[in-house]
């Protein structure tokens, strides 16, 4: 009888079967569709009543009706608001600046064919009442409100730039037979970086008005396509041009002018001015014997922007910051009973200064007393400074050798140099303790040991037969030259390394000079490890402008710029009369009348001098070389000031490096942004930059940079970097001879802790000095190529300059002698 061995049943594997074959996660979701559970179908035990019931299809649709209509009805409240000013014929009036950009464009024109949509209306502004330059104000009571018309002359550069920098719109005025010039592109680039307020392009006609055939609609058509495609290069907001000689279009762009809110220019957010209506000037009769007599300005207009308070300083263009004697009002007439507006309003005084008023002290007072007080150490009053051991063979701590015997030439001339330096050492510490005085006879008598083996040398000359074969492979053969052909060998290598080397290649490297040691040359500069991460501190050997300057953080900047609205005052759109005190009467004899003139009110501290760092990116339609601290036009905000920026590195996104040191640049490039440095005016908020140079006309600048500011720091660190370069004669692996770098030994010595590096990215240090003519042996972390070049790197921190206001005039560009090296 056979029988079965099977396993026992308690070993066997069951799997868990499946409940459904449809419970899948995919066939769920074919079968759900798309839809979502609610809350209350997962617990169907008992609904929440904290959640709402789902809406149904009407519902839903009520609710979409009722948030739409609600934003509506948001925007219109802000419009209303953001309008008020404006409202009723006797409000603010909207300030539009008529700006032609080629010469047979009058503004004058330009203003009146606007005017003459409103004919009928507008009768108390007859047209000989319109100038040909200046500001003219007409009210439009179709819309309901007032215009004030800035009207400006072709060829007036800066009085544009300060004439928009008030306006609400800025009205174009193209020509459709004269294209616009390099004048005219380089002012629409100006008024670019600055910021436009909302433009209206508009064309006087679309015919040549030297032609006497009718005018063709589609030549018409072109025109206009050609000039709107060349503004919104400039502005891409522009949507059309306006053409004034058609009836139709001049009323859109009249309405366009009148009706809506205006544009808003970013850096005027915040900020209070006053277009001038009528200007007086008081003089002080206690001044008018001085050189320079004062006075008070009386300056009427409506104030704009944010409320303005008379504890604030007022910014005149061109003569700095004064202070408000106090804020009267100065309504408009009211009509009287003939409606003629003839009944007078006595003036109010809304604003007097405080006890918190700024203070016109711009910088502190330097107490050379409080400066740090450092007695010498007894090391330096013995001469044992830096230079000293330098000078007696680097560190100092064996400045004798014992050499056995043996030894080769090569080794022999070091010690006559190590004899003397005995020598000298031995002079030098004649004066010190018993104890001194027995090392320094030891160490005479080692080195009259040293020199008996030289005197030895001469007479065993045939040992040394083959060493130098034994010390190709540890060392490198070295020979002495005179003068004339060390000079010879180092003019041609000199003109061989310009030949196939250029500055950008290599912008920081410089050629050590052979008239003054290196050690002089360069003593103000240090060597760095690492330039990101080796330690600097920023308070160290500051110059005395320093302690002039006002230190502000940069989160304490950040907050009030935040915060830079936040002000109370006279409110905008009241019309006022501004007493401002102390100023020259050469500023109110010189302004020309005609010319428009905006007064603006600074915020807290803005008075005061700190270390001013700005965002720049080069025109790139400039083609000349812009050299740091040339002297050049800052538009900064409603500032013009002059001033000799120092260029450096931007780091990508606006950070720091840990050290917060950044390499100065010695040009400003093309296509790289840069952060340029001065002494100027603390400012809060991302002002826009613009950097102008003036040329022969003084009404046609260039456009050379424009930029963003940046908060202050007086803890960033500018570092001018100089590359000494040498030429390896002799390369034996990682060992390396290298000459041209220094001419003298001491030179050496003295920079002997400073790292080295090759074009190639190898690293090394100086090993010790050869001859009497700067040749040096390093050793490096890798093998070095004959075709390589050595490099040292030194740095110094370097300083901005002073900036002065700009009063209408500019000498030549001015260089630094320091920065010829």
């Amino acid at each position: 009888m056979s029988t079965h061995h099977h396993h026992r049943s308690t070993l066997k594997q069951q799997n868990k079967p499946f409940k459904s074959r449809h419970s899948t996660k995919s066939s769920l979701k074919d079968k759900a569709k798309g839809r979502v559970p609610s809350l209350q179908a997962v617990n169907t035990k008992r609904p929440d009543p904290r959640i709402p019931p789902l809406p149904t299809q009407a519902q839903a649709k009520q609710n979409r009706r009722n948030q739409a209509k609600q934003v509506q009805k948001a925007k219109r409240q802000s419009l209303v608001e953001a309008t008020r000013i404006f409202n009723g014929i006797d409000g603010a009036p909207r300030i539009v600046a008529v700006v032609p950009l080629c010469e047979d464009i009058s503004a004058k024109d330009l203003a009146l064919k606007l005017r003459g949509v409103l004919e009928g209306e507008a009768t108390k502004e007859p047209e000989e009442a319109c100038p040909n330059r200046g500001i003219w104000r007409i009210r439009a009571e179709r819309f309901r409100t007032s215009i004030q018309f800035i009207l400006l002359s072709y060829g007036q550069f800066y009085e544009t730039l300060d004439a928009v920098k008030a306006a609400d719109y800025v009205v174009l005025g193209l020509s459709a037979a004269d294209e616009v010039n390099s004048w005219g592109e380089s002012l629409l680039r100006g008024l670019q970086a600055q910021g436009f307020p909302q433009v209206v392009p508009v064309v006087p006609t679309t015919t040549d008005p030297t032609e006497s055939k009718k005018p063709n609609p589609k030549t018409s058509a072109g025109i206009l396509k050609s000039l709107l495609s060349f503004t919104q290069y400039f502005v891409p907001s522009i949507t059309r041009v306006y053409d004034l000689s058609s009836t139709s279009d001049t009323s859109n762009a009249l309405r366009s002018l009148c009706e809506g809110k205006p544009a808003d220019v970013k850096w005027r957010n915040g900020r209070s001015y006053i277009l001038s209506e009528d200007i007086s000037f008081d003089l002080d009769l206690s001044t008018a014997m001085d050189a320079s007599p004062k006075g008070t300005l009386k300056v009427t207009g409506v104030v704009r922007g944010a409320p303005m308070t008379a504890d604030r300083l007022i910014y005149l263009q061109g003569y700095g910051d004064f202070q408000i004697n106090r804020i009267l009002s100065a309504p408009r007439r009211p009509r009287g009973p003939q409606g003629d507006g003839t009944m007078d309003v006595e003036a109010k005084v809304l604003s007097e200064p405080s006890d918190e008023k700024d203070e016109l002290v711009a910088v502190n007072e330097v107490d050379d007393m409080q400066n740090e007080q450092t007695w010498p150490t007894e090391e330096e009053m013995q001469g044992g400074g830096l230079m000293e051991r330098a000078e007696e063979g680097g560190d100092g701590e064996k400045k004798v050798r014992r050499v056995p015997k043996g030894t080769s030439a090569y080794q022999a001339a070091w010690l006559l140099e190590d004899e003397d330096l005995g020598s000298e050492n031995e002079e030098h510490d004649s004066d010190s303790d018993e104890d001194k005085g027995r090392d320094e006879v030891e160490m005479a008598e080692d080195s009259v040991h040293g020199s008996g083996i030289q005197a030895g040398a001469a007479d065993e000359k045939e040992e040394y037969e083959d060493i130098a074969e034994e010390q190709s492979s540890k060392a490198v053969a070295f020979e002495d030259i005179d003068m004339e052909e060390e000079k010879r060998q180092l003019d041609s290598w000199r003109a061989r390394k310009s030949e196939h080397s250029t500055h950008m290649a290599f912008p920081d490297e410089i050629d050590t000079p052979m008239e003054i040691p290196a050690r002089q040359r360069f003593a103000r500069y240090r060597g760095l490890k690492s330039f990101r991460t080796s330690p600097w501190d920023p308070d160290e050997n500051l110059p005395r402008d320093y302690a002039k300057i006002f230190r502000v953080g940069e989160k304490e900047w950040e907050a009030v710029s935040r915060r830079i609205g936040e002000v109370e005052g006279v409110e905008p759109g009241t019309r006022v009369t501004l007493e401002i005190a102390n100023v020259p009467q050469e500023f109110f004899q010189a302004r020309d009348p005609k010319s428009p003139l905006v007064v603006h009110a600074l915020h807290k501290h803005e008075h005061k001098q700190t270390v001013v760092n700005f965002t720049l990116q080069r025109n790139s339609e400039y083609n000349e070389p812009v050299r740091s601290k040339d002297k050049l036009i800052l538009c900064l905000g409603s500032r013009r000031i002059v001033v000799n920026p120092l260029f450096s590195q931007h780091l990508r996104g606006g950070s720091k490096s840990t050290n917060n040191v950044h390499k100065f640049e010695r040009f400003l490039k093309e296509g790289v942004a840069a952060v340029g440095t001065i002494y100027g005016p603390l400012t809060f908020g991302r002002l826009p930059i613009t950097l102008l140079k003036e040329t022969e006309g003084a009404q046609a600048p260039i456009l050379v940079a424009t930029g963003t500011l940046l908060p202050p720091s007086t803890s960033r660190i500018i570092a001018k970097r100089i590359v000494l370069t040498g030429h390896p004669i002799k390369v034996h692996k990682r060992t390396v001879t290298i000459r041209y770098m220094f001419f003298n030994p001491e030179d050496v010595n003295y920079f002997k802790p400073v790292q080295l590096h090759t074009k190639h990215g190898r690293t090394g240090h100086i090993q010790e000095s050869l001859g009497t003519h700067g040749y040096l042996k390093a050793h490096f972390d890798g093998p070095v190529t004959q075709m390589d070049t050595v490099c040292m790197s030194l740095y110094k921190r370097v300083y901005p300059k002073w900036s002065e206001e700009w009063r209408g005039g500019l000498g030549d560009g001015t260089q630094d002698d320091e920065m010829i090296e």
